[in-house]
């Protein structure tokens, strides 16, 4: 069966109506998906090949930031420091989730911030990716764009980080752990994590029906 996309699947499907789905088939929350997650836990490249395999939009909470800011994320902590940056971010993010359904990567503070996180919580699906420090110190080694990451160490600063933020990354509807794995194989791990989870919603919240 072609693969079903979201302009043409969206329709209210209660759970107890789920076991008469076509084979192959699965039900999520209509609403839109929320990457979070450490820095290099891959938020970005999986939102990314989600939306594609959902047919929903891609937004990067980040990039929209710093279209609007007209300044770098590293810019924006240097001149204007973490507080602004994060009041900017929180904007974004309200001004995405009140769209259409799509898939929004977040960086690895987003969460953090209680109001944020209550919009997230509110109107959205928070999907963890929860990925171990090892593979964060060598992907993150890669590149050296994060502001929280400089001046330091990497490890120290990252297992710091890991420990004040996974408490409040528990709290996601979802969670997911991000290795070496194909992406694709994620993907799918997510799609059908997001599945059970729409199975403890109210009858009354819509889905979109998806290939699994």
């Amino acid at each position: 069966m072609p693969r079903a996309h979201l302009a043409e699947a969206v329709k209210s499907t209660p759970p107890m109506t789920m076991p008469s789905l076509r084979p192959g088939m699965i039900a999520i929350p209509r609403r839109t998906i929320v990457m979070i997650g450490m820095p290099g836990s891959g938020k970005s490249t999986i939102a990314r090949k989600l939306a594609s395999r959902l047919g929903a939009p891609f937004a990067d909470a980040d990039q929209r930031v710093e279209e609007a800011a007209g300044m770098t994320i590293e810019q924006i902590f240097h001149r204007l420091g973490e507080a602004e940056f994060r009041k900017a971010e929180r904007r974004v993010i309200e001004r995405l989730l009140r769209g259409p359904m799509q898939v929004l990567a977040t960086g690895g503070g987003a969460f953090m911030d209680d109001e944020t996180r209550d919009l997230i919580k509110q109107q959205g699906v928070a999907v963890w990716l929860k990925a171990d420090l090892d593979m964060l110190v060598e992907r993150c080694s890669r590149k050296n764009d994060r502001p929280l990451l400089k001046g330091g160490d990497p490890r120290q600063v990252l297992s710091r980080l890991m420990a004040e933020r996974e408490p409040v990354y528990a709290e996601a509807c979802v969670n997911v752990e991000s290795t070496e794995r194909p992406i694709d194989e994620t993907v799918r791990l997510i799609i059908h994590a997001l599945g059970r989870y729409a199975t403890t919603l109210p009858p009354e919240q819509p889905r979109v029906v998806t290939s699994a």
